[in-house]
């Protein structure tokens, strides 16, 4: 028999050469086939993954049991609708479909929203729920309290989701010294739920664990389904092992977080309530050491007080010691001895010399020296006072022809002669 051949046949171009198409060609096709093939119409479905942009344009999947289509609500269709959009509500849009050429992804463009009701997943989680809690798989009374410092915790999640890296992280960076093990299973999608509840069996076997955390990192409603599965509800309320549900974040839901022991709103806080226990007794060691450590030191400290002292008196009573307080005591007289004779003549020195200063001030030549100075100085203003000294600074004394001086101006007539003294003579001279 011939071997089978695969013929391809690329197309020809001009002049007969081979020629593919790009992306953009091709996507650009088949934008034109869909969209031009498939007219407007409705659908109904259940919305998961809304998202609201800030532009105001509304993005969401419709989806049911078998499939999912992504949506787009433009800014001016959304503003005219009534209904208001949810994850989990059901509704029936009319719209047309489009091809997102730079993704290369269908879409259907909605124009209209109507309600239908509520998701068939909301509507099987009440369901379920109300028939467990009838059932008292969620009661109070069959909860227990977690061990407060559990030596070792099995962790059933994902090895590599978000989930456990937080978890680790934060109860590394407390300083929790206990064990940790992580026992993967899928977390979402078909087959999760029976791997959870086949490894929540496989811990309670090997005995080790004093806790088990079993949890993932938040999503919709469908990412966090396997949760909400019957088998793996009634497997964590029967287990043997105290279990912690740490699903989703603080808002998320799900039918695990009621039959579980305790719910932590997300795995970061199951990290934090697992390890606060420890964390308050690490501080209250801690407190407590650094009392004893105190305690110790202080009665060390007075008990080294108590031998220097001691030792001190002992020095003190020793001959030795007394011998040298006796030279201390001598010499401590002598000092005081040479202090007082140097004060006391110091003191005859000082009354010495007051007394001959008071008689060097009643003495006849020490007042006939005071009045020598004090008639110099009359003699010296005297000096500067007369007519001679104004003439050494430079003025002139007018005379009249009598020789009487001339002190003002008007007394001096047109052609009257006058006599101008200088310091070095006297010159005649006639006013004009």
């Amino acid at each position: 028999m011939p071997a089978e051949t695969i013929e391809l046949d690329f197309g020809r171009g001009e002049g007969g050469s081979a020629r593919a198409e790009s992306v953009s060609e091709f996507t650009r096709r088949v934008k034109t086939l869909l969209e031009g093939g498939i007219r407007p119409g409705w659908v109904r479905g259940e919305i998961s993954n809304l998202r609201a942009q800030a532009s105001g344009h509304v993005y969401f999947s419709l989806k049911d049991v078998g499939a999912q289509l992504s949506a787009v609500l433009f800014r001016a269709d959304a503003a005219r609708q009534t209904v208001k959009l949810r994850d989990g509500a059901q509704v029936v849009v009319y719209g047309e479909v489009s091809v997102y050429e730079a993704r290369g992804q269908y879409q259907l463009i909605v124009r209209a929203v109507i309600e239908d009701g509520v998701g068939k997943l909301q509507r099987e989680f009440e369901a379920l729920k109300a028939r467990l809690a009838a059932e008292g798989l969620f009661a109070a009374e069959r909860k227990r309290a977690i061990p407060a410092m559990p030596a070792c915790v099995g962790f059933i999640t994902s090895p590599t989701g978000a989930a456990v890296q937080d978890f680790i992280r934060i109860i590394s960076r407390r300083g929790w010294r206990g064990r940790v093990v992580v026992l993967p299973a899928k977390v979402q999608g078909e087959g999760a739920a029976a791997e959870m509840v086949a490894m929540l069996a496989q811990a309670q076997e090997l005995g080790i664990f004093d806790l088990i955390v079993i949890g993932r990192g938040g999503g919709s409603l469908e990412d966090l389904w396997a949760f909400n599965e019957e088998a793996l509800v009634r497997a964590v309320a029967a287990s043997a092992v105290p279990v912690i549900s740490a699903v989703g974040h603080e808002i998320d839901f799900t039918l695990c977080d009621f039959a579980a022991d305790v719910r932590a709103e997300t795995p970061s806080a199951a990290a934090e309530l697992i390890s606060s226990e420890f964390v308050a007794c690490a501080e209250r060691a801690t407190q407590a050491d650094e009392a004893m450590t105190a305690l110790v030191d202080g009665a060390l400290e007075r008990a080294s007080e108590r031998l220097d002292h001691a030792r001190s008196r002992l020095r003190l009573l020793s001959p030795e010691a007394q011998v040298e307080q006796g030279f201390l005591r001598l010499d401590d007289f002598s000092n005081r001895l040479s202090a007082a004779l140097r004060t006391a003549v110091q003191a005859r020195r000082q009354q010495l010399s007051e007394t001959s200063a008071a008689l060097a001030r009643v003495s006849p030549e020490f007042r006939l020296q005071t009045e020598s100075h004090r008639l110099l100085s009359v003699w010296k203003r005297l000096q500067a006072a007369s007519p001679v000294s104004v003439l050494n600074r430079g003025f002139v004394i007018m005379r009249d022809e009598a020789g009487q001086p001339v002190g003002r101006r008007a007394a001096v007539g047109a052609g009257q002669g006058l006599q101008a003294e200088f310091a070095d003579g006297v010159v005649r001279v006639r006013a004009e």
